[in-house]
């Protein structure tokens, strides 16, 4: 998914995260390798072009786009999925950046007619598609060694990490991803997710395996899944307190009403499958098993 995780936006984006780019061009196909006036569209993306050292060559990025915080003396062209290709054209670039699931259809469309050069990058949820991920940016800027670095690098602490989440000894503990609070239902992250891969890279057990994609749960499945530990994002207007969540009736019979157990972290961090996955994953993990991993 990339990187959705601006107040207010990341709700509808991260229930949208599946979503593909119609006709759109990979990045291993086209791209502009002497681009120096760069659209960046995706936070993850724009992430990794600052990891490679191209920022000086991006002109503009999206509203999901604010880490590091230098990206965000850029020019804004809009939210991701809420795309107007008069914003983008009015940067002048020569190459247009965006993750898989930007839009909308039609604006791509003239995006594409306008005969600048535009790659979408994939985003597949996995651990093992980061290194393409971080390769296709690369490859579409002219920066495939830099790339290469920075993504054997991300590969091998995934590597490391997945080695020191398999020694956590014990029982493995039920997390519940809640993406919000609406009329005291929750809104969880089942099957094929960011949240639910992140929850089982580090050591967990997707308490909402039986749904797909982020869906409303009903008050008997939370009842029943009786979470360890509830994960939450802590950006924007999906920051969650313990008070919040613990007070939804359905909540208050299970072992993480019981112990107070919510975890939140920065979602861009926490679900943006980027270089920085390693890292987040890592403190996921110790915070759901203390004093297990470092």
């Amino acid at each position: 998914m990339g990187s959705y995780f601006t107040s207010g936006r990341l709700f509808a984006a991260v229930l949208l995260a599946a979503t593909c780019v119609a006709g759109a061009t990979m990045a291993a196909d086209k791209g502009n390798p002497e681009a120096s006036r760069i659209v960046s569209i995706g936070g993850t993306i724009t992430e990794i072009l600052y990891a490679l050292g191209a920022e000086d060559r991006i002109v503009a990025r999206d509203s999901t786009s604010f880490y590091p915080d230098a990206a965000n003396a850029k020019p804004d062209v809009g939210y991701m999925r809420q795309l107007s290709a008069e914003g983008i054209l009015g940067q002048k670039p020569d190459l247009i950046l965006m993750e898989e699931g930007s839009g909308p259809p039609p604006v791509l469309e003239i995006l594409k007619a306008s005969e600048v050069s535009m790659v979408v990058i994939a985003t597949p949820a996995k651990a093992d598609k980061i290194g393409r991920k971080i390769r296709d940016v690369g490859a579409a800027v002219g920066l495939a060694e830099k790339a290469e670095t920075l993504a054997a690098k991300t590969e091998a602490d995934l590597k490391a990490l997945a080695a020191d989440v398999a020694k956590i000894p014990g029982p493995k503990k039920k997390v519940l991803f809640v993406l919000s609070l609406s009329n005291n239902r929750v809104m969880a992250g089942g099957a094929d997710t960011e949240a639910g891969a992140v929850i089982e890279m580090a050591g967990g057990i997707n308490a909402a395996p039986t749904i797909n994609g982020y869906k409303s749960l009903a008050d008997e499945a939370v009842i029943g899944a009786q979470p360890d530990v509830i994960l939450s994002m802590s950006r924007g207007n999906h920051e969650l307190t313990p008070e919040q969540v613990f007070a939804i009736p359905s909540m208050q019979t299970t072992p993480a009403a019981a112990n107070k157990a919510l975890i939140s972290m920065d979602g861009l961090l926490l679900l943006g499958f980027g270089p920085r996955t390693p890292e987040a994953v890592r403190t996921l993990a110790a915070r759901i098993y203390p004093g297990a991993i470092n």
